[in-house]
């Protein structure tokens, strides 16, 4: 299955809302993930907040081209319960 990211909130600190292709909902916490040289910057939360959802690539992304794989945020995240 592929998965697609649909939808991105920020949350705090470095934890985002991520909705999915399969209409689940996740909290992915990214303080762990934050390593490398195009990741470095996002260190810093005001860049971090920049995140957006990009449409061409179904995915997170920030301005640097910063980016993560929709599988791997997924696997990464906890499920946030559904309310009725």
């Amino acid at each position: 299955m592929f998965l697609h990211v649909e939808s991105v909130e920020y949350l705090e600190a470095y934890r985002l809302q991520l909705r999915f292709s399969n209409q689940v909902t996740r909290e992915v916490d990214l303080s762990g993930e934050l390593y490398g040289e195009i990741f470095e910057s996002l260190k810093d939360t005001e860049a971090f907040k920049q995140v957006f959802l990009n449409p061409e690539t179904n995915t997170i992304e920030w301005p640097n081209g910063a980016d993560f794989a929709p599988e791997f945020l997924y696997d990464l995240g906890q499920p946030i319960p559904q309310t009725a």
